[in-house]
């Protein structure tokens, strides 16, 4: 059986970020599996509910997306509301959608407070990034989702 691969809808031209850009993936290897039907796309923050576009939020105080599962970290958007239950929220949507579709690895664009794999924001709104993961990832990576960023597109593919 072919393994089915959960992507950021980003990935794949949708304009769904913040400001209702992409972050358009041009690979072959993304091709090919789309064109193999192997692509589950997802957006958690749409899924969550938030619009399009949406003010930045990021996982403050240098804090990861492990610590707000936990509970001890909070997403804030720009203007300061807290936007926790919906990174939460839209963490459990994309899980849902992978075990539904029988995901076993994923896709997510880095960076961001809901699928940053390998880093995310800091929370001061300033650019900073530090390593860590955000919400998604992080909830993906717990119940046994291989999480790749993508810049990790080719170690995907040697997973697979």
């Amino acid at each position: 059986m072919t393994a089915k691969i959960l992507v950021s809808a980003c990935l794949l031209g949708r304009p769904v970020r913040y400001n209702g850009s992409a972050k358009t993936l041009a690979h072959p290897l993304l091709a090919q599996w789309l064109a193999e039907g192997r692509v589950v796309s997802t957006c958690p923050e749409l899924a969550a509910g938030f619009s399009i576009p949406r003010p930045p939020a990021e996982i403050g105080e240098g804090e990861t997306g492990d610590e707000v599962l936990s509970g001890t970290a909070r997403v804030v958007d720009i203007n300061g509301r807290d936007v926790t239950d919906l990174y939460i929220t839209g963490a459990h949507s994309a899980l849902a959608l992978a075990r539904a579709n029988d995901c076993r690895f994923a896709l997510l664009i880095d960076g961001s407070p809901s699928c940053g794999s390998g880093f995310i924001y800091d929370g001061s709104f300033a650019g900073k990034k530090h390593p860590g993961t955000g919400v998604t990832a992080a909830l993906l990576r717990a119940n046994g989702i291989e999480v790749f960023s993508d810049t990790e597109i080719e170690a995907l593919a040697a997973r697979i």
